[in-house]
């Protein structure tokens, strides 16, 4: 069953399109990445699905439901939550305090949530009282997508989750994004780091100039000879 369905989006920043027409979807429990070139409208692409950037043509759906030009922060309420690249994280304030921070909108008991993300992020637990600035980038990029998870999302979107990240710890996330998506929450991400992102992925598409140019199983885009010869040479795709 699709949980996302992007048709047909032109949109960008100003009176410029960036998008010219994109189409994905991410079925429910998929991880879904998106692979391209700078400037093809990798980031922009998941901005416009979270209401971050103006859609003028085109729909996205979420679990059915029409969200084309909604506010962030009613999507959230639909259980879609977004992950930036930087500045993710509320650096003066506590590891706990920022987990506390992202279920600013439930009402409910918190703390079973948040046991099962410390749980899911062991570091976390140990640091839950140290400011969420004082930690290693690695760490605070589990800090951020903790804090989105403690809304319990059917969808988390996440824009470049290893991004200068050293090499050992980038094998982490990945087995940290693995260990979010076994747990039901589907996962769209903008990932520079193209052979190990399609490794893992369900489902890939390659954006070329605001397009989606390929589309398929992670698997048969990593054995595409033409996407290798174009975005795959020496291990990555920015």
């Amino acid at each position: 069953m699709a949980l996302l369905e992007v048709e047909g989006v032109r949109g960008g920043y100003g009176e410029v399109d960036i998008l010219n027409g994109i189409n994905m979807r991410v079925d429910e429990g998929e991880i879904v990445v998106i692979i391209g070139p700078n400037g093809a409208g990798k980031s922009t692409a998941m901005k416009a699905v979270f209401g971050l950037v103006k859609i003028r043509q085109g729909h996205v759906r979420f679990q059915g439901t029409d969200i084309t030009n909604l506010r962030p922060d009613r999507i959230v309420h639909h259980g879609m939550c977004y992950v930036p690249q930087e500045n993710n994280v509320f650096p003066t304030l506590t590891v706990q305090e920022n987990l506390e921070m992202g279920a600013f909108i439930r009402r409910d008991d918190i703390r079973p949530t948040m046991e099962r993300i410390y749980d899911l992020f062991p570091v976390m637990r140990e640091k839950r009282r140290q400011p969420a600035g004082s930690l290693s980038g690695g760490q605070r990029q589990m800090v951020a997508m903790g804090r989105a998870l403690m809304l319990e999302p059917k969808l988390l979107l996440l824009d470049e989750p290893t991004a200068g990240l050293a090499p050992a710890i980038i094998d982490q996330m990945f087995q940290n994004i693995i260990k979010i998506n076994k747990l039901g929450v589907g996962i769209l991400m903008v990932e520079q780091n193209a052979k190990q992102a399609l490794a893992m992925s369900h489902r890939g598409y390659v954006l070329v100039q605001g397009r989606d140019r390929f589309t398929d199983t992670g698997s048969a885009l990593l054995d595409n000879r033409e996407v290798a010869e174009m975005f795959l040479g020496g291990g990555q795709a920015e």
